[in-house]
């Protein structure tokens, strides 16, 4: 009995083992090769469209005559200035290291301090004489309103409202003095609130006053003056009738890490602020909303010690997040998102984390708002190189259409002054997508079919038909 158990069990195992052989009758193998054949075709077919619509798109931005102007970059050239005399004693002690530009940048006693922080005197807007400089933005000077003050906005957003047909600009309104908050702690000013300012031409701003106020009082309030405000953006929900903003929220120590959410029933405000929170559970420092065209809004955060963006849909309502939430950009210490749409492909500008100090920005792009993304490059263009690899000395905060030229954009920036924050000065410089990307996909290593987004430095420009309003 166990010698034929045994030997049945050997024919089982080879009768198992055995490998089936391979018989591919001729009608299977016709089938597949003319399934091969029509995802070949499909994949020609969509390609070629693809191209074809890119090619069109480039070709209308390139023979536009308005992007050719917005194309033609200035360089710059700074030249250092002579090293200060130190003592033979202060030299033996610590070698000399070569300065660089940044830290003069930085350096409120630079003696070339004023090629990045001009003074009043090259101050633009509505409120200055002579129409020399009429509709022209001066990247970097002092933006007046039409009251003659600086503009206090910063950080911050632009809505455009369908309904008073203006444009609004929300911001942190930073006019009081600096400090550190703590020993070698980082610059900041007390919370006054957010600053707005309307216009119908993106030029022309009137000051509509601080729409948001800090609390005074009540210490435990996320709004005392003690805390931080920062990076206000709106949206409009045209199914509750609400003007919604959020901002991020934190304490003195920056160890809060939350939003804040406040409505109001008018573009001006006054807000009624909400509440503050950790989305999906998770720390939220530098942030912005976006808002789709199918009235769809995200919030985009940078979380998890600013190793993260986490990106997000709103509520119906706009007032919280849903529990849904990806993970982006994982591990590359991104922060100051600013996204924006174009042929339903999104598009994000970001910055590295070094504080106040500026650094190189990146663009990336994804076919879903969710994700994947993928990063393009730097999109910085002209200036000179050490300008390129700090985003023009500035830090990205908001992207907004250009009205009439569809591919261009305004790209929006703040360079910091963290010696005195209320003199911080706005970057408004053109955006255009288009052209083949520069840089491979990060995991396939092919070049994705998405344009490349384009940041071009000038010293002066202006919009079309000089300004925002009816442009054709």
């Amino acid at each position: 009995m166990n010698s034929v158990d045994t030997s049945w069990k050997k024919m089982a195992k080879s009768k198992h083992n055995k490998k089936p052989a391979l018989r591919c009758s001729p009608f299977s193998l016709v089938s597949t090769l003319a399934g091969c054949v029509f995802m070949i075709h499909l994949i020609m077919l969509y390609s070629r469209n693809y191209s074809v619509d890119l090619e069109v798109s480039s070709r209308l931005l390139t023979h536009h005559p308005i992007v050719r102007e917005l194309e033609r970059v200035e360089e710059e050239n700074i030249h250092m200035p002579p090293p200060r005399k130190r003592s033979a004693r202060a030299i033996k002690r610590k070698p000399r290291r070569p300065t660089t530009l940044v830290e003069e940048f930085l350096d409120e006693n630079s003696q070339i301090r004023h090629l990045f922080f001009p003074d009043m005197k090259s101050a633009f807007g509505p409120s200055k004489d002579g129409n020399d400089t009429l509709n022209y933005f001066f990247p970097g000077k002092i933006w007046l309103d039409t009251e003659g003050n600086p503009i206090q906005a910063h950080g911050g957003g632009i809505l455009y409202d369908e309904i008073s047909k203006s444009y609004y600009w929300y911001g942190e309104y930073k006019d009081g003095p600096t400090y550190l908050s703590y020993k070698n702690g980082p610059a900041r000013v007390d919370i006054i609130g957010v600053g707005c300012y309307s216009s119908q031409d993106l030029w022309t701003w009137k000051n509509e006053g601080v729409v948001l106020a800090a609390e005074e009082t009540d210490e435990t309030h996320d709004l005392h003056k003690s805390n931080v405000l920062e990076r206000p953006k709106v949206i409009y929900n045209s199914e509750t009738g609400k003007y919604v903003m959020w901002m991020h929220i934190d304490d003195a120590n920056y160890t809060k890490a939350s939003v804040g959410v406040a409505i109001s029933d008018t573009p001006t405000g006054p807000f009624d602020y909400l509440y503050s929170k950790s989305p999906h559970g998770f720390d939220s420092r530098d942030m912005t909303i976006f808002k789709d065209d199918d009235n769809v809004a995200y919030l985009i955060y940078s979380s998890e010690d600013n190793s993260v963006l986490h990106i997000g849909p709103l509520t119906e309502d706009y007032l919280d997040v849903k529990p849904v939430m990806k993970r982006i950009m994982v591990g590359q210490h991104r922060e100051a998102p600013a996204i924006f749409k174009h042929q339903n492909t999104y598009y994000m500008i970001t910055s590295g984390c070094t504080g106040w100090a500026p650094n190189e920005a990146l663009a990336h792009a994804a076919e879903s708002i969710m994700g994947p993304w993928e990063t393009l490059g730097n999109p910085c263009v002209g200036g000179n190189k050490v300008f390129r690899l700090t985003t023009f000395f500035s830090q990205s905060t908001y992207v907004i259409p250009l009205p009439g030229v569809p591919g261009a954009f305004i790209f929006m920036a703040d360079r910091w002054n963290p010696a005195d924050l209320r003199d911080s000065r706005y970057l408004w410089l053109p955006l255009i997508v288009g052209g083949p990307a520069d840089r491979p996909l990060e995991f396939t290593f092919g070049f994705p079919m998405w344009s490349r987004v384009s940041v071009y430095w000038h010293r002066q420009w202006r919009l079309p038909l000089g300004g925002g309003k009816n442009i054709a």
